[in-house]
């Protein structure tokens, strides 16, 4: 009896899960979301430009991690 109250419940969430993507229309696992497929048909990205200010900072925040590392080996 515990197995078919089981499986009551599985097609009651199933039921609901249909419903909801329904709402969602009809994406399912593995879809990706309308505007996601509408950037992806509208051309090639365009990359950002970063100021050379934020390559420095990007720069220097890297060294900082590398020579952590760096120091953390040579204990080790």
């Amino acid at each position: 009896m515990a197995l078919v109250g089981y499986e009551i419940e599985k097609q009651k969430i199933e039921e609901k899960i249909r419903q909801i993507r329904a709402r969602l229309g009809g994406q399912g696992p593995g879809r990706r979301s309308g505007a996601t497929v509408k950037a992806a048909s509208a051309g090639p990205r365009r990359r950002r430009t970063l100021s050379a200010a934020a390559r420095k900072r990007i720069a220097a925040a890297q060294r900082k991690r590398w020579a952590e590392h760096r120091k953390k080996q040579a204990k080790g």
